[in-house]
């Protein structure tokens, strides 16, 4: 971990044309949009999940079903305080830690779009902003308490009011916030997102 601490800038053998860096609480769609942009910007997109290594590490450490942890259920619920306390204690040390491991892949390698759908701290925003300045653009997804908890949401106290959760809620510069209450907000956002896929993609 030392050595990401001292990583620079021409260190990145890998530049995408464009990072969409999207945030958004449990049960807001952020999982949902993410899949929605790579299946519809097809090879030359790759979607990036932060929270990828940390599970894969719980999973092999603790002999857990890595598939499950990774899905949308009830599983990953059982486990995600303690792989929340583990994680943070391992920001604390090194705060690029998890981005690095998340794009280290043949396909952050080969596709020039990047899709980061579970940006969770400011740290992981200026991540990418540092190493691909003027690259990246960050989304936002807002929902109805009532709508989450349609989608299965109910408050956990210890998760739903920690940093996970709430460290970006006061973040001032997102370039687009989507507002996905069943009102035509999330497809008004995919459009605004696709103007910038092919501004990046065209620009050469």
């Amino acid at each position: 971990m030392d050595r990401g601490n001292r990583e620079s800038e021409g260190e990145r053998a890998v530049t995408p044309r464009l990072v969409i860096v999207v945030s958004g609480k449990r049960k807001t769609g952020k999982d949902y949009l993410g899949s929605r942009l790579v299946d519809a910007i097809g090879e030359s997109s790759a979607l990036v999940h932060l929270s990828s290594p940390i599970k894969s590490h719980w999973a092999r450490t603790h002999g857990l079903d890595l598939q499950a942890l990774l899905g949308d259920g009830h599983y990953k619920e059982r486990y995600r305080a303690e792989m929340v306390a583990w994680s943070e204690e391992v920001r604390r040390r090194d705060p690029g830690y998890f981005c690095r491991l998340a794009t280290d892949s043949d396909a952050c390698r080969e596709r020039p779009i990047w899709v980061v759908s579970d940006a969770r701290r400011p740290s992981d925003v200026s991540w990418f902003q540092h190493f691909f300045p003027g690259r990246v653009k960050t989304v936002r997804m807002h929902a109805s308490d009532e709508l989450r908890r349609h989608r299965g949401w109910t408050f956990v106290a210890g998760i739903d009011d920690a940093e996970t959760e709430c460290a970006l809620d006061s973040f001032p510069d997102w370039d687009l916030i989507v507002e996905n209450n069943e009102t035509g907000g999330l497809e008004k956002g995919i459009e605004t997102i696709f103007t910038w896929v092919q501004h990046f993609l065209s620009d050469s």
